[in-house]
């Protein structure tokens, strides 16, 4: 056959048998009988009206892909909660296998970079948009797609982390290339309490940065304190714009908010200072003016986690996994299975969710 079309698999593997026991790997018991089938959350349309079901499927309803894996984990985001219970429009195509993340290990290979047994992670790139995605118990992928857990790193670390942490150390490193740097002052993190704000407060304090958190839960404080900032505010110091400029406060903002909070951030930061915005929570309109950008020359940066280029997914994961490492991350983390994924969409959506759900599928090592 063409080069191609090769199956690429471990040194001494014979094909047979890797084919026998990748079968076994995706069929499960069902009384007596063994079935060609697994379980998903497929989301649906109908009439308008989407919904999300766990349902049976097999490999070969999957999207097209040059990898199959044995899922492990995947992660519960605030656009899986927008995009199963059609809140946002962010399914390109119905039904699809929702989840923009996942964890786990190929059983199945056409290229060569990869081989049976690698453990790997995906997040963005359209999966569960466009791409039959992470809450399913087998996935299908682009090669291109694929990232190597990094070795410091286990399965359920990299989905605790999982496309949340990687905005969040995404947004820290974006502000490293503007000049951010610990001797500048304080950081601050929006919506502190939420995946990517519990996170970018850790990776932030992992690295040494001063952080203060904001929340508007009020009760949340001593968390955020245990989880490594040093200070928190409520929401209440956000009031109405008291002109274009006020008080110089922040050398750099981690931003999963947007709206009104991003307004007030580009009028406190410091001269220089470095704003990653990548959420919209609290909204998608801004009331700005130039004059932060002309009279401090500050710098607001978009964080698109989504389309990274591989070549930047490794080097976040690469930090991720080292200086940016988290260092609370089972304190953050609620372990849900696909059954109970409706009840943490609506958690999401009504912003009473403290740090991350993440999606147990398997127990692999």
């Amino acid at each position: 056959m063409e080069q191609s079309e090769k199956i690429f698999i471990c040194e001494h593997v014979n094909l047979s048998y890797l084919m026998k026991d990748f079968l076994s790997a995706k069929t499960s018991k069902r009384g007596s009988e063994l079935v060609d089938q697994f379980s998903a959350f497929r989301v649906f349309q109908e009439d308008q009206k989407v919904y999300g079901k766990v349902v049976e499927t097999q490999i070969d309803d999957l999207s097209e892909g040059d990898v199959v894996a044995q899922v492990a984990y995947s992660c519960v985001n605030y656009k899986d909660a927008l995009a199963a219970t059609g809140t946002g429009k962010i399914m390109r195509r119905f039904p699809l296998i929702g989840g923009i993340d996942f964890s786990g290990r190929i059983v199945l290979s056409k290229d060569e970079r990869f081989a049976v047994g690698d453990a790997i992670l995906v997040t963005g790139c359209g999966l569960g948009e466009n791409h039959d995605g992470g809450f399913s118990e087998y996935v299908r992928v682009p090669a291109d797609w694929v990232v190597p857990l990094p070795k410091e790193l286990d399965l359920r670390e990299s989905m605790a982390i999982g496309t949340a942490g990687f905005t969040a150390a995404l947004s820290v490193v974006e502000m490293e290339r503007n000049g951010l740097s610990k001797t500048n002052g304080r950081t601050i993190v929006t919506g502190a309490t939420g995946g990517v704000g519990s996170l970018a407060v850790q990776c932030l304090a992992a690295a040494g940065y001063e952080v203060t958190a904001l929340t508007r839960k009020d009760g949340e404080h001593d968390f955020l304190m245990s989880i490594g900032a040093t200070e928190v505010l409520s929401g209440d110091v956000v009031g109405e714009a008291a002109g274009p400029l006020e008080k110089a406060r922040w050398s750099g903002a981690v931003d999963p908010v947007g709206g009104r909070i991003l307004s007030w951030l580009t009028r406190t930061m410091q001269p220089g200072g470095a704003v990653a915005c990548s959420g919209l929570t609290a909204g998608t309109d801004l009331d700005l003016t130039v004059l932060p950008f002309i009279l401090r020359g500050i710098k607001l940066l978009g964080i698109d986690s989504s389309m990274c280029p591989m070549t930047k997914r490794q080097e976040v994961w690469q930090r991720l996994s080292t200086d940016l490492k988290p260092g609370h991350l089972q304190s953050i983390v609620t372990e849900i299975s696909i059954l109970e994924l409706q009840n943490a969409f609506e958690t999401l959506l009504a912003g009473k969710a403290r740090g991350r759900f993440i999606v147990k599928l398997a127990e692999l090592q």
